[in-house]
């Protein structure tokens, strides 16, 4: 699948025919592409092919055209601080473009079924952080990859706001992926020769919605013996995005609120070398002091600065009770 722009000189040059054809609309899937070379995530050798709106495919690494990877980025309406789980994540090339935008508050996993692509993806992914001229223009999200088998996802693991598969989906498996997100979020897959966007408009309901008639090889899943259990596969926890999600639950805040108070107990975590998991019922305590606080502010309409040392005061007078049950619940 491809073939539906001229082929470029460089990746800069390709990404200028994307957006003349209108497959790259917005400025911050410009971005994204424009900050990451297709060109490194070939094999040497086979770079010439890199701009070019043609898939690549060499043993189990395998590349989608440009074409495709733009209505995918478009399609997904990513912001920051967004979860995102890439199933079939390949060479981590889309994982990495989405890690641009969704930025640190974010998360963004991977399940990938073959061992060796997840080391490729790793080492690109090490190569882009140690050696890109862009990275440092970024606030990065770094991709986990896994390997396992994507539809063999443990039933524990929490949903996500956007989701996308790069392999074809049998119609038998849309359900078990819709129900991955989370209400009000995205899903782009191929299915039926069609890419295809599905929003989650509540807990039993979803809207689709066709973008693009596509080819893609059919989702490949682990092979075992006959009776042989299956591996379920555990994806990473996000503490960071547990500490948002409860912050969230909690008070009602928005997400730039919560991103704000997040921001100086993270500091001081990294100041003096507290960032590990012990120090993170402190953090998540002193970010919901802090969001009290502004939220008495707020509900009291006392939106006053002379007002903050007392809310404050009250606050952080929850502090070591905060803490102490906090650590206990991260403990679990």
């Amino acid at each position: 699948m491809g073939g539906a722009v001229s082929a470029g000189e460089d990746n800069d040059d390709l990404i200028d025919n994307l957006k003349e054809a209108q497959y790259i609309r917005t400025e911050r899937v410009e971005q994204a592409f424009r900050a990451i070379d297709r060109g490194d995530y070939y094999l040497d050798g086979y770079r010439d092919s890199a701009y070019k709106d043609l898939a690549w495919k060499h043993g189990n690494i395998h590349l989608s055209a440009p074409c495709i990877y733009s209505e995918v980025m478009e399609a997904l309406k990513l912001q920051p601080g967004l979860s995102f789980l890439n199933l079939g994540s390949g060479t981590g090339y889309l994982s990495t473009m989405v890690g641009l935008i969704i930025g640190p508050f974010g998360v963004n996993h991977g399940v990938e079924l073959h061992k060796d692509v997840v080391e490729y993806a790793r080492d690109k992914l090490d190569s882009f952080i140690k050696t890109s001229d862009s990275f440092d223009k970024f606030e990065f999200c770094e991709p986990v990859f896994v390997v396992g088998d994507c539809l063999e996802i443990s039933t524990d693991s929490h949903q996500y706001d956007r989701i996308y598969c790069g392999a074809g989906v049998q119609k038998v498996h849309e359900y078990y992926m819709k129900v991955l997100l989370k209400v009000g979020g995205i899903l782009v897959l191929p299915i039926e020769d069609q890419l295809t966007q599905i929003t989650r408009t509540g807990q039993c309901t979803w809207d689709s919605k066709n973008i693009l008639a596509v080819s893609f090889a059919p989702l490949v899943q682990q092979s075992r013996a006959d009776g042989d259990k299956s591996d379920s596969v555990q994806l990473p926890s996000s503490i960071l995005a547990t500490c948002i999600h409860y912050l969230s639950l909690t008070l009602s805040l928005p997400p730039p609120h919560l991103t704000c108070c997040m921001s100086l107990p993270l500091s001081a975590c990294s100041t003096i070398n507290l960032g590990h998991l012990q120090s993170w019922p402190l953090v998540f305590s002193l970010s919901l002091c802090l969001s009290l606080s502004l939220s008495l502010c707020s509900i009291s309409n006392f939106g006053h600065m002379h007002m903050y040392p007392l809310s404050l005061s009250l606050s952080l007078a929850l502090f070591p009770s905060l803490s102490l049950f906090y650590s206990r619940s991260f403990s679990v």
